[in-house]
């Protein structure tokens, strides 16, 4: 009954409402931050008064988000476990003309106007940054359908504060706002559920395979409390840090920007754990024809528990052992998998544009890895759900429990670096200097690649910690001109688990 009951909770939490509040305290809370974000509004208040002549009526945010334990693993059906952070993207909009105009408060964006016509294609071809405008604004049109109100004129003003390329999810901090702007613009409200679950989809109109993570997070954070973000359908539930660390954000500088590497990047990683999947699906006893319908790892665990391969044991480590027993080490050649499979790849991966150029750049380099991508898919799972049972246990003293959350952490890490191949020279340098620097735990999060590292760090060594990291790894940045001494603060700091998207009528 007590499952039951959770079971209902979360599924009541998961269709609340994106909540519309009347002012800025409700969102950014009091004292000294809310007192920050007033003036902010008020400055973006100012400049879209100077831009467009006319005052937003509404106003819609979305925050960044770090993920704790659980990468790359949402696109394959399992629960991840992230946080929102105090980093947002902010959107004003008003009801104006007969176009969509698309401004920024910064000069590195140009302003942008589409036609109004949600049906009109996102150029791909040419990536910019308003394409994540775009790309939101159709998907609040398709989800609508026929529900949807006429498309009118509409003129927005961004403001970002989610590091860019950094692993914070900036894009979808930022298709989640705008999304939220269009809504509240029209007068639509919708659960947090819903939307999170079609800006996972519209992202994917600017060439990025989302798996649900990064929406769900920015739109159903809160406060205080970390979430553990389960799929289809999409459902968040509270998991409460233990008392006494927090988690320092610490930006490598190496920029990774999804949409425009993602055929040998983050799609790539996708289509290999899809092959993954069908392959050993065969080899489990499916037909080939329902094999090739498979779409993630989650889908065939049921398989791989029942092969003749499979023990019972701790953890993952079960299901690792029967997909090393399956797959080979090594790349798996287009032919090969066409044999196995007894289909032709294009006809499995379909014939969108996304799926083409991981084609093209696997027979670059020889085929596809399948073995290692499943084999950190189904252990990293397990460490999300370990994660979440250290924090909930009522057993053991705060510092056993960051010790076993350290160690779970620095696990991802090597799992992520060794068999996803998501780090890069600069996250292995950084996470060592974390390390040293006295973090309990510490490892790449997001898409990698590039971006962000996040560590746990007792509370009275918050400081002492990010002054050495500026002592460190951000010093040889700022002698090699890679980052400037005033913006270190933006770089590295602390973060305790922020408020999620809303929505936003103010009487300035």
């Amino acid at each position: 009954r007590k499952r039951w009951l959770d079971a209902r909770a979360r599924l009541a939490m998961a269709e609340s409402l994106v909540p519309t509040y009347e002012d800025v305290e409700h969102v950014y809370g009091g004292g000294k931050e809310g007192e920050e974000a007033r003036a902010r509004v008020l400055r973006v208040k100012e400049t879209f008064v100077e831009r467009y002549g006319t005052p937003p009526t509404m106003w819609a945010r979305s925050p960044g988000r770090v993920n704790l334990i659980g990468e790359h693993i949402d696109y394959e059906g399992y629960g991840v476990l992230p946080m929102a952070i105090k980093h947002d993207t902010l959107v004003a909009v008003a009801m104006d003309g007969d176009e969509l105009v698309v401004g920024n408060t910064s000069e590195r964006y140009p302003e942008t106007t589409f036609s109004v016509d949600p049906t009109q294609p996102v150029d791909v071809a040419h990536h910019t940054w308003a394409n994540y405008f775009l790309a939101a604004y159709k998907g609040v049109y398709d989800v609508l359908g026929e529900r949807a109100p006429p498309p009118k004129g509409m003129k927005l003003l961004v403001d970002g504060k989610v590091p860019t390329g950094a692993g914070v999810s900036s894009s979808s901090a930022f298709v989640c706002a705008c999304a939220l702007a269009v809504l509240g613009a029209r007068g639509v409200s919708m659960s947090k559920s819903m939307v999170a679950d079609f800006t996972c989809k519209c992202e994917r109109y600017v060439g990025t395979m989302s798996g649900g993570m990064d929406q769900a997070i920015s739109i159903m954070g809160e406060m205080g409390v970390a979430k553990l973000i389960e799929f289809n359908p999409v459902r968040a539930s509270d998991v409460v840090l233990p008392p006494g660390a927090t988690f320092v954000v610490a930006n490598s500088l190496a920029e990774s920007n999804k949409a425009e590497t993602a055929a040998g990047r983050y799609n790539m990683r996708t289509i290999e754990c899809r092959l993954a999947a069908i392959v050993m699906a065969i080899l489990a006893g499916r037909t080939k024809e329902d094999a090739v319908r498979i779409q993630t790892l989650q889908e065939i665990e049921g398989d791989l528990r029942k092969s003749p391969h499979y023990q019972d044991g701790v953890g993952a480590q079960p299901l690792v052992n029967v997909v090393q027993r399956l797959l080979h080490d090594g790349r798996y050649s287009e032919e090969e998998i066409e044999v196995a499979t007894g289909c032709p790849l294009e006809a499995i991966l379909g014939n969108q544009s996304t799926s083409k150029d991981v084609m093209e750049f696997a027979r670059t380099k020889g085929g596809y890895k399948l073995r290692d991508r499943a084999c950190h898919v189904y252990s990293e799972s397990a460490r999300v759900y370990d994660f979440q049972k250290v924090c909930q246990q009522e057993a053991g003293t705060p510092e056993q429990k960051f010790l076993a959350l350290g160690q779970l952490m620095d696990s991802s890490h090597k799992s992520c670096s060794e068999l996803y191949e998501c780090s890069c020279p600069e996250l292995e340098e950084l996470v060592r200097d974390c390390r040293e620097a006295g973090a309990i735990g510490s490892r790449l999060t997001g898409a990698g690649w590039g971006g962000c590292t996040v560590s746990l760090v007792k509370d009275d060594n918050v400081g002492g910690f990010i002054d050495k990291l500026r002592a460190t790894y951000f010093a040889r940045r700022i002698k090699e001109g890679v980052l400037k001494e005033s913006n270190f603060e933006q770089a590295c700091f602390a973060s305790k688990p922020s408020a999620g998207g809303a929505m936003m009528k103010l009487n300035l």
